[in-house]
C-alpha cells in the first residue's frame, strides 16, 4: 500500500472493473453485493483522500442503494433527466460518499469524480443538486420525507411515472418533522413514495437505545398508517422480496426498515465489534481512517471482492492509484489550540460551582466538548437525541423552574430549526445560554447544510439576547463565566469546532468587558474588527502581510457581537476614518451591521465608512483555504482589499 517513496498509496476500483462486473454472469444477488463492496472501497479512498467523512452510516446503507440502482429502479435506463424516472435520495445525507460511489459506478458521475469529494468545485460533503444525479440538498435532519411526498405530488399531478425512495438513518427518527410527514403522507394516499430506513442501531457515537430508544418502530408506522416491510439490509434476496411486496401496496405509503450493520464491510469498523472495541463508543462515524486502518480496511475489503470475483471464475480486482494531491488544510503545530475542548473545561468548572446548571444536547456531545460534564455530571446532563426543537423546549421548562440551562447544538441547527422555540423562551425573560457550535464557514468540507452563517441576525435581533464569540481558550472560559455568571439575559455563543490554525495571543492585561474589544496589533493605517479563532487569525495573517509592505493595520479582536461600547469605538479608531470587519458570517446581520449602527447613532463617529467583508451568496464547500479563498477571507485576500480600499 506504499509506493516507492514510502508514501501511502489509496487506491480505486476504476469504470472498467464496475462494467466488467456489470457485465459478468454470476448470479445477481451475487454481482449486487461485489458491487456494494467495490463501492466500499472506493467510499473509502475518496474519505481518506479528502481528510473527512462518514463512513459508518455509507457502508451500512450501500447494498441498499446498489440494490436500487442496479436491481429495482429505472433510472439508469431512462436517464437521470427523464420525468418518469424513479427517484432516490438519502435524507441524512451524511451516507453521500457511499453514494458518490454508486453515482460514479453507473456512469451518472464521471470517472474519478468521487476524488473531489469536499473539494471547492467538486463533490459537496453532503449532497447537492448541483452534482449529476443528485435529486435533492440533505444533510439537514428530518426534511426527507416530507421533500419525497413534495416529489411525488408533483408526479401525480403532472402524470408522470416513476417512485420517489427516501433513504433515512434511524437516529434521524427522533426528529419531529419525520412523524409530522408520515402523518400527512398517510392522510393524503401517497403510495408512491418509499422510505427507506438504514437501521444500523448506532447513532453518531452511541447505540440509539441509549440515546432515545426508537421502541417498537414497526407498529409506529403501521399506527401511522403505513405499509411496513422488514428485511436483512444487506440481503438482496430479501431486499427484492421486500420490495416486490411493497410494490402490491395501493393507496398506502410504505416503510422498509432494512436492518443493517454500522461500518458494514470492515471487521473493525462493525457495529458491534467497533463498539466493543471503543469501550461503548463508535469511533468510525465521521472523519478519515489513520494510515494504519485505512491500508487495514483496503485489505479487507479487496480481499472480499477478490474471493467473490474468484469464485466467479473471474480475475482479481485491478486497483488504480489515486494522485494523492495535498489537502490545502492550514499545518497545524502538535499542541493545536481547540476552543471546544477550552469550552468542555469550563463547562465542568461552572458545574462545580453552580449546582443549578444543567447541560441539553442533542446527540454532539464529543464533537460539542461535553463529555466531560456527562461524565462528572450524568444527573445534570439531559441527552435530548435529535430534536432540538423538543430540546429548546424543554430548557424552556428547566428555566422557568430555576435552572440554567446550557444548550448545544450545531448552530445551523440549534439557531434556525428551534428558532421559534428560543423566541418563546425569550419573551418568558428567564436566562438560557444557547451555544453554537460549528459556527462560521469553516471547516467547509460538509457542504453548506452544516456551515452556519446565518445565526447571528437570527438570535441576534432577539431584544434580550447577547451573542458572542471567542478567539481562544481563555477567553472561552472568560465569555463562558461571563454567560452565566454575569449575563441578565440568556447569551448565545458561538463556537468554532476546528483546531485554531494558531493560537491567538490575547494582551498580557486583557480583561473580559461588556461591550469592549482589544488591540492585538497596532497599525496606523487602517484598523480591522474580527472574532473568533478563523477570522482573526487571517486579520493578523494580513496585518503581517501589509506590515512587510510599510502599512499598518491594526487588528481588533471584538468577542462582543451585538453589544457595542460606543464611548470605547470612538476611542479605538480615533483617527481612521474607514473601518474594516472580518464576519465569518454572511455580510447582513453581523459584527460588520451592529458596528454600522454604533457608528451612525454617535454624533462622534457618524459618517465614519464601514466596509465589511463576509460570506457573499451561499458559502463554498472545500479544504479551509480554498472556502476562504473563494469568498476573499484568506488573509492574502484580506490584506489586498484593504490596501485597495484605504
Amino acid at each position: 500500500m506504499a509506493n516507492a517513496s514510502g508514501k501511502l498509496t489509496i487506491n480505486l476500483a476504476p469504470q472498467a472493473e464496475f462494467e466488467r462486473v456489470r457485465a459478468s454472469r454470476m448470479p445477481e444477488a451475487q454481482r449486487l453485493t461485489l458491487l456494494a463492496d467495490m463501492a466500499r472501497l472506493n467510499a473509502l479512498s475518496a474519505v481518506k483522500k479528502a481528510g473527512s467523512g462518514h463512513l459508518g452510516s455509507s457502508f451500512s446503507s450501500l447494498d441498499i442503494v446498489v440494490h436500487l440502482y442496479f436491481k429495482e429502479m429505472n433510472v439508469i435506463e431512462v436517464g437521470v433527466d427523464s420525468p418518469d424516472r424513479d427517484i432516490y435520495f438519502s435524507s441524512k445525507g451524511h451516507d453521500c460518499p457511499g453514494y458518490y460511489a454508486v453515482l460514479e459506478m453507473a456512469g451518472i458521475l464521471y470517472p474519478g469524480a468521487i476524488l473531489g469529494l469536499r473539494r471547492l468545485g467538486g463533490l459537496d460533503g453532503h449532497p447537492d443538486v448541483h452534482i449529476p444525479g443528485v435529486e435533492a440538498n440533505s444533510g439537514s435532519l428530518g426534511m426527507g420525507i416530507s421533500k419525497g411526498r413534495g416529489m411525488a405530488l408533483a408526479k401525480r399531478m403532472q402524470r408522470h411515472g416513476g417512485r420517489v425512495f427516501v433513504m433515512t438513518g434511524d437516529g434521524e427518527l427522533q426528529e419531529g418533522q419525520i412523524w409530522e410527514s408520515l402523518q400527512v403522507t398517510a392522510q393524503q394516499a401517497v403510495d408512491s413514495i418509499y422510505v427507506l430506513v438504514d437501521h444500523n442501531n448506532i447513532q453518531s457515537d452511541k447505540p440509539v437505545a441509549e440515546i432515545v430508544d426508537l421502541g417498537a418502530i414497526e407498529q409506529k408506522f403501521q399506527v401511522f398508517g403505513w405499509h411496513v416491510e422488514r428485511c436483512d439490509g444487506h440481503d438482496h434476496a430479501a431486499l427484492a422480496a421486500a420490495f416486490r411486496a411493497m410494490e402490491a401496496v395501493v393507496g398506502k405509503p410504505k416503510v422498509l426498515i432494512a436492518d443493517t450493520v454500522k461500518g458494514k464491510g470492515v471487521s473493525f469498523m462493525e457495529g458491534p465489534q467497533a463498539l466493543a472495541d471503543g469501550g461503548g463508543l463508535y469511533r468510525f462515524h465521521s472523519g478519515a481512517p489513520d494510515d494504519e486502518k485505512y491500508i487495514a480496511a483496503m485489505e479487507e475489503l479487496r480481499a472480499s471482492i477478490n474471493g467473490a470475483l474468484a469464485s466467479a471464475g473471474l480475475e482479481p480486482v485491478g486497483l488504480v492509484a489515486a494522485e494523492r494531491r495535498e489537502c490545502g488544510r492550514a499545518r497545524l503545530k502538535d499542541a493545536a489550540e481547540k476552543v471546544v475542548t477550552a469550552y468542555g473545561e469550563a463547562l465542568v468548572d461552572v458545574g462545580e460551582r453552580r449546582k443549578d446548571v444543567v447541560v441539553l444536547d442533542a446527540d454532539l456531545s464529543a464533537d460539542c466538548g461535553l463529555r466531560p460534564f456527562e461524565n462528572t455530571f450524568p444527573e445534570r446532563f439531559v441527552e435530548c437525541g435529535i430534536a432540538e426543537q423538543d430540546m429548546v423546549s424543554a430548557a424552556g421548562g428547566l428555566a422557568l423552574q430555576g435552572m440554567l440551562p446550557v444548550v448545544n447544538s450545531f448552530g445551523v441547527f440549534l439557531a434556525s430549526r428551534a428558532n421559534e422555540q428560543i423566541y418563546n423562551n425569550a419573551t418568558e425573560h428567564t436566562k438560557i445560554v444557547y451555544v453554537c457550535h460549528y459556527a462560521g464557514l469553516i471547516p467547509a468540507g460538509p457542504g453548506k447544510s452544516h456551515q452556519s452563517l446565518r445565526d447571528i441576525s437570527l438570535v441576534g435581533a432577539l431584544p434580550n439576547m447577547v451573542v458572542v464569540e471567542p478567539c481562544n481558550a481563555h477567553e472561552t472560559a472568560a465569555l463562558l463565566d461571563w454567560c452565566v455568571d454575569e449575563a441578565a439575559d440568556s447569551c448565545m455563543m458561538r463556537l468554532v469546532i476546528s483546531p485554531s490554525p494558531r493560537t491567538i495571543e490575547l494582551p498580557a492585561d486583557y480583561v473580559l468587558t461588556l461591550g469592549k474589544g482589544t488591540a492585538l496589533r497596532e497599525g496606523g493605517d487602517a484598523v480591522v474588527f474580527g472574532y473568533g479563532p478563523v477570522l482573526l487569525n487571517e486579520a493578523i495573517t494580513a496585518s503581517e502581510l501589509l506590515a512587510d509592505k510599510g502599512f499598518g493595520l491594526k487588528v481588533i479582536d471584538m468577542p462582543w457581537l451585538n453589544r457595542i461600547n460606543a464611548a470605547w469605538l470612538e476611542e479605538v479608531t480615533c483617527g481612521f476614518q474607514t473601518m474594516f470587519v472580518l464576519d465569518d458570517h454572511t455580510v447582513f446581520g453581523g459584527l460588520g451591521d451592529a458596528l454600522l449602527s454604533s457608528v451612525n447613532d454617535s454624533d462622534a463617529m457618524r459618517g465614519r465608512r464601514i466596509v465589511k467583508f463576509g460570506v457573499e451568496g451561499y458559502p463554498a464547500c472545500g479544504t479551509p483555504p480554498e472556502a476562504l479563498k473563494a469568498h476573499g477571507l484568506d488573509g492574502a485576500s484580506v490584506a489586498s482589499r484593504i490596501a485597495g480600499t484605504s
